[in-house]
């Protein structure tokens, strides 16, 4: 196949999009200063003027300024400093110099998303306990949400309300409670069910989108309202912000991506490209997205900045989950309940397991893939589905495969998967019903979240 079929460029006289207003040049502001000693007049930059008649004042303070290239070689001598005591407490070294450049290596190549450490093989051998179950939730539970700290989360639910809770205290902390429909105009807070939920990665903001086409922006430590965002014209199916940024991306039962700038509190413009409700959305490093369109079998990475899009075609069924597993490569799910394994750089999948959460016995067909997650900068990968187990699996890049390592028994709909940064937790969001329908009803599940942390066996 042609590359210009994979590879799609918006026309330059024909954008769907509205185009981002570069920043104005900085102007330097000028002020004319009389000279005592002359009458004519020179103009010089404000940020120049002298203090006072002093000329040799000023010079002498000027030289004892910090130049900016001191001020970056001092707070690399600290860093360094910090990073020496660090390891020599952890590891009890005595020479730190090759613990410390691992490091600083470690840390370049997170910076650019492209570290990549192998540590699924450690949950072979490992017993998930069960921290909590948090039952607050009347309804099912459709999306989490985990602070970088591993302090807290937030839950939301189809009963529209949002929870904060400690993950220390195992206890809920506030409540953004639900409202019904027709009180939009009169009720702070969602009126229709919320499914999608993300955090910045500073956590300085929390978004929540709803069916009711509305995207509400808070604060995550108070729960204060800050910002309403419209324009979808469908419900609000995913949102992610773009990593170490407060650019918000939303995606939409109505085929579009919206961006957001929450530092401006702004609309920026709106993508085009799938054909069939976008049901699931993630973020690679750097300003690129990845999306899967439902029922129209395709997936999509969105190069933002160069208003271009890369097209995948694998499945011939409903996509309904996607997530990032590292730089150049990603996983989806389907309702035929096949996972795939694919890279950025060829339109198939390099990998598919069919059936891998099992057949359903009374129908006999496939369970649906629900919800996937990967941990950040690594190769372990959760799945979950209605066959009454979270699945973990291992990608092995040799292979190029998906390989299984552990299953966890669950009671109910897995709607929603979230690691924590460094992997000890694992947040399961369980429901009744499915987050986006009612296809089937389990009755013996509760809608509950699952706080699982992981200890070695003995």
């Amino acid at each position: 196949m042609p590359q210009s079929n994979f590879f799609i460029r918006k026309s330059k006289g024909k954008s769907d999009s509205v185009k981002r207003k570069k920043p104005e040049p900085e102007r330097t502001s000028k002020k004319k200063i009389r000279k005592n000693d002359e009458k004519s007049e020179e103009i010089i930059s404000s940020d120049e003027e002298s203090i006072g008649n002093d000329t040799g004042y000023a010079e002498e303070q000027s030289s004892e300024e910090e130049t900016e290239q001191e001020k970056k070689l001092r707070l690399a001598k600290k860093y360094l400093a910090q990073l020496d005591e660090e390891e020599r407490e952890k590891n009890d070294l005595d020479d730190t110099k090759e613990a410390i450049s691992r490091r600083l290596k470690e840390e370049a190549l997170e910076e650019a998303g492209r570290l990549q450490k192998k540590i699924a093989h450690e949950y072979e051998n490992v017993v998930p306990v069960t921290e909590a179950v948090f039952k607050d939730h009347k309804l099912s539970i459709t999306a989490l949400a985990i602070s970088s700290s591993e302090e807290f989360f937030f839950s939301a639910s189809k009963d529209c309300s949002i929870i904060k809770w400690s993950i220390e205290e195992k206890r809920k902390l506030k409540v953004i409670k639900g409202g019904r429909k027709g009180e939009e105009n009169t009720h702070c807070g969602h009126t229709d069910h919320i499914l999608a939920l993300a955090l910045s990665h500073d956590d300085k903001f929390l978004a929540s989108g709803c069916r009711n086409r509305i995207i509400h922006i808070w604060n995550p430590e108070t729960l204060e309202h800050i910002k309403t965002f419209k324009g979808h014209k469908a419900a609000i199916t995913g949102l992610v912000f773009q990593r170490n940024s407060h650019q918000l991306i939303s995606a939409s039962e109505d085929r579009t991506l919206k961006l957001w700038s929450l530092d401006e509190m702004g609309y920026i413009e709106t993508l085009f490209g799938h054909q069939d409700a976008v049901t699931g959305i993630d973020c690679f490093a750097g300003e690129t997205a990845i999306t899967c369109g439902g029922r129209d079998n395709s997936v999509r990475i969105w190069k933002i900045l160069e208003e271009s899009q890369l097209l995948f075609q694998g499945h011939n069924v409903s996509i309904d989950c996607i997530c990032v597993s590292s730089f150049r490569c990603f996983v989806s799910g389907g309702d035929d309940g096949s996972l795939s394994l694919w890279g950025t750089q060829k339109k198939k999948p390099l990998f598919k397991l069919r059936e891998a959460h099992g057949t359903d016995e009374e129908s006999e067909t496939p369970n649906w893939i629900i919800s996937l997650t990967a941990m950040q900068n690594t190769d372990l990968i959760a799945s979950g589905s209605k066959d009454g187990f979270v699945r973990l699996w291992r990608r092995d890049d040799d292979s190029r495969r998906l390989i299984p390592i552990t299953k966890i028994p669950v009671n109910g709909v897995v709607n929603s998967l979230k690691f924590s940064t460094s992997g000890k937790y694992l947040l399961v969001g369980i429901g009744k019903e499915h987050r986006f329908g009612r296809w089937w009803k389990l009755k013996e599940a509760k809608n509950s979240i699952l706080l699982l942390s992981w200890k070695k066996e003995n």
